[in-house]
């Protein structure tokens, strides 16, 4: 679960009960070395004797139902997720899994504590399926390969459950572990501060193991535990930063940092009138774009404009260089402003603070880091 910028479906599927889902790039990579490893190595251990064509097309086939297992996993958290009220963006698949993108947090923890535990039962609901089938067949003695296949994927469903159960944000027991601090506590912050200081320990000692693994026992296999443990250290670090932000902004509301747009120029604006505007106003990196009858329509950076051809810049309009809307976080002054921050972070762009069709601010994320500097000042400590 969670949001990773660089995470983005680099192919969408479709989208199933109302949630986008896609694939990123990476998936290609997991699917030939998994292809790969079951069709020279896995099938012809377990079931000899059968055609070279019969191998590969049966580690197709089970790669294509690994990868629906880990969509049923992520989409066990998205379905349970909105059942609380929670936005799902999107669910991306790539090389390490997948991620649930969640809009915001859970509202308690007794949802934090289901959200997170139902991806790992959609798994281990798997596992059964396709272990109960597996010993089906077994006992009939038909279709060896086919039983082996179905039993290598019952396995692998129980150790994605199982991993992801560790104690340690961004995993699964990571939130775990958050929502029965989160219930003992009754301080959310804090929860989330320790899971991931523990998902950081976890990640350290994958690292330590996938090492000796390669060191000691001459096995290049510990280079997946290496890149589990790295991806997680990071994802941990993200974790720890993301929780001292929203200690920091709790209780605090859009409207308490943003700031008054600069100065907002209009579509059919030339860009040369409009610098000329620009610069004798409050200097900014960016600002609004109105349509004619006043309305919000975009954003315009000084980088845009200024990578116009100068022999366009006399007739181009501020139309041909704004951000469409659309492209642009959009925020009401009351909405609260540790779930406001995730997506100014995500988009690198300033927010638009619009209000009953209006625009009344914008939102950037030094305004953000500000107020979170104002905050440490006023509790006389850095946050831990």
């Amino acid at each position: 679960m969670g949001e990773e910028d660089g995470m983005r479906p680099t192919l969408k599927l479709g989208s199933i009960a109302g949630i986008p889902v896609g694939v990123h790039w990476s998936v290609l990579v997991i699917m030939l070395l998994l292809g790969q490893g079951l069709a020279t190595a896995v099938l012809p251990a377990g079931a000899p004797g059968v055609s070279t064509g019969a191998y590969w097309t049966a580690a197709a086939a089970v790669t294509v139902l690994f990868l629906l297992s880990l969509l049923a996993h992520e989409l066990s958290h998205a379905v349970v997720a909105r059942h609380y009220g929670v936005p799902v963006k999107r669910i991306t698949l790539w090389l390490l899994g997948g991620v649930a993108e969640l809009e915001a947090e859970p509202p308690h923890a007794r949802a934090d504590l289901l959200v997170a535990i139902a991806g790992p039962l959609a798994s281990l609901g798997a596992a059964a399926v396709f272990g109960a089938a597996a010993g089906g067949l077994y006992l009939t003695g038909l279709a060896p390969l086919v039983w082996v296949a179905l039993g290598w994927l019952a396995l692998v469903n129980a150790v994605l459950a199982v991993f992801n159960l560790l104690p340690g944000a961004p995993l699964d027991g990571g939130r775990v572990l958050r929502a029965a601090l989160w219930w003992w506590r009754g301080d959310r912050a804090f929860a989330a501060r320790a899971a991931a200081r523990t998902g950081m320990v976890v990640s350290a000692l994958l690292i330590a193991a996938g090492t000796l693994q390669i060191v000691w026992a001459a096995d290049f296999g510990g280079l997946w535990l290496v890149l589990l443990g790295w991806f997680l250290l990071f994802a941990g670090q993200a974790e720890q930063a993301d929780a001292r932000l929203r200690g920091a902004l709790a209780g605090l509301a859009v409207r308490d940092a943003m700031i008054p747009p600069p100065v907002s120029g209009y579509v059919t604006q030339r860009l040369t009138d409009f610098a000329d505007v620009a610069a004798a106003q409050r200097p900014a990196d960016a600002y609004p774009v109105l349509d004619p009858d006043g309305r919000p329509a975009g954003l315009v950076t000084l980088f845009a404009m200024a990578r116009v051809p100068e022999a366009r810049r006399p007739e181009a309009t501020l139309r041909d260089v704004r951000i469409p809307l659309e492209r642009l976080a959009v925020l009401s002054p009351d909405t609260p402003l540790d779930e406001a921050a995730r997506s100014v972070v995500s988009s690198r762009l300033p927010a638009l603070v619009i209000d009953q069709g209006i625009l009344v601010g914008l939102l950037t994320t030094a305004d953000l880091n500000r107020l979170i500097d104002l905050s440490t000042l006023r509790k006389g400590r850095a946050p831990s």
